[in-house]
């Protein structure tokens, strides 16, 4: 029965390792392949996602109600985000591409600045601090060329999920090897071990 059960998760954790390693090197290659048609899916992505996290945000607040006073906050932030997510489709693509825009935009910004307060803690406490201060000038600065050059940052933002679609899926084709290798060695050991 144990080793069913472990049979059966193995097999699962397998396939599911496969299928994630072989789609992530198909969506790579595919947003590599077509990226405008790439860009307006991510469009199209982005306006779904924020209607599903929306109503499942509004779930949530009804859910909430007799627990915690402030459960109309969660209720407010899934009605913006559905309105987001229909205003998105409605406007499709560009009101999602500028949302990417600036939130990329923003994500640098907010990040450079919290690294150059870290690199003026480091300099007070005499520790190094000049890589910490010019990764947060690097990131203040892509930041406002991500604002300035939105067709850059939507080119850029599809060639670094290209690469993490490709990387992971190389990641979890490995996994998968790797896991079917240490079934084998583990089978060979149980084997010689009811030999003896």
């Amino acid at each position: 029965m144990t080793t069913d059960l472990i049979q059966s998760a193995y097999r699962r954790a397998w396939w599911a390792l496969v299928l994630r390693g072989l789609l992530g090197i198909v969506a790579g290659a595919v947003i590599l392949w077509r990226p405008l048609e790439s860009v307006a899916a991510l469009a199209l992505v982005i306006a779904l996602w924020a209607i599903f996290s929306g109503i499942v945000q509004i779930v949530h607040a009804v859910d909430l109600r007799p627990l915690f006073s402030r459960w109309w906050m969660v209720l407010v932030s899934g009605l913006v985000s559905v309105a987001f997510g229909g205003a998105a489709l409605y406007f499709y693509p560009a009101l999602s591409l500028a949302f990417a825009v600036i939130w990329t935009a923003l994500w640098l910004l907010v990040t450079g600045t919290f690294a150059i307060s870290a690199a003026m803690t480091e300099r007070r406490l005499r520790t190094s601090w000049g890589w910490t201060f010019a990764f947060g000038i690097l990131a203040i600065g892509l930041g406002a060329l991500a604002l300035a050059a939105p067709p850059a940052t939507l080119a850029s933002l599809m060639a670094v999920i290209a690469a993490f679609g490709l990387a992971g899926g190389i990641v979890h084709l490995t996994g998968a090897y790797r896991l079917a290798s240490f079934k084998r060695d583990v089978n060979r050991v149980m084997t010689e071990a009811t030999a003896h």
